[in-house]
């Protein structure tokens, strides 16, 4: 449940999408919204976010200043809330007329999986500071065979490269073969970085979707493309974690 704030009538109208800050005083003046049944054309005045009825048009508007949804993000749309050419994981969330929403972290255009889209900034900061160090786990498909060798070299922290050695990770072999599956445990979230651990190691991520993170487990029941949004069960453990 949301927590309890007193605010004014126009942020409250404008955080809820109506419309602009100006827009929304010019609604008010006209009359069109009620506050706890009766017409008010101020818009300064303080609105309880919990106890107060606001309705537009005689619609109840429900305030929720937060967001918080779970996307299985598909293939070919880019972690980006705005592309001139691109779709992108915003365009996908249209439940919402929010204007600030925002992907947690990203994930590479041909990447699939679990992503977060909110608008909580202090929750995402907790998601994605390197001091946190929150667990993300991926599915890959790896072109050649994935040893046990390999999984030592990545729990003891893998030297990607001149300027990048990563966090000890966790890689379980799932299949090993000409194309090997496996799933990567990793804390930091580098940019290409699962692709780009395995090129050290002289193999090849051929298909990538992010399992989790922190607490927070993609829903097998989303397609690709699919989004809800988090239970109160979900979001209590990722603030939690």
């Amino acid at each position: 449940m949301a927590e309890a704030k007193n605010i004014r009538l126009d942020k409250f109208l404008t955080e809820l999408s109506v419309g602009t800050r100006s827009e929304v005083k010019a609604i008010i003046k006209k009359g069109k919204v009620t506050v706890n049944g009766s017409i008010c054309k101020v818009p300064e005045t303080k609105i309880n976010t919990t106890l107060d009825i606001v309705a537009l048009d005689e619609k109840v508007l429900q305030y929720q200043e937060f967001e918080y949804y779970m996307l299985n993000k598909p293939a070919g749309v880019i972690s980006a809330t705005t592309d001139n050419h691109c779709e992108t994981v915003i365009d996908l969330i249209t439940d919402s007329n929010r204007k600030d929403l925002f992907p947690v972290g990203r994930l590479d255009k041909d990447t699939e999986g679990l992503l977060l889209i909110t608008n909580d900034g202090e929750l995402a900061h907790n998601l994605l500071s390197p001091k946190k160090h929150v667990d993300k786990v991926y599915y890959a498909k790896v072109k050649g065979l994935v040893t046990k060798e390999d999984c030592v070299k990545f729990m003891e922290g893998l030297q990607v490269d001149e300027e990048f050695k990563a966090m000890p990770a966790k890689l379980d072999i799932l299949v090993a073969g000409e194309v090997s599956e496996i799933l990567l445990t990793i804390k930091e979230g580098k940019f290409h970085q699962v692709k780009r651990m395995f090129e050290a190691v002289q193999k090849e991520v051929i298909y990538l979707k992010r399992m989790s993170m922190g607490s927070l487990t993609l829903d097998e029941a989303l397609k690709p493309g699919d989004y809800r949004a988090l239970t109160n069960e979900e979001l209590c453990a990722l603030k939690e974690g």
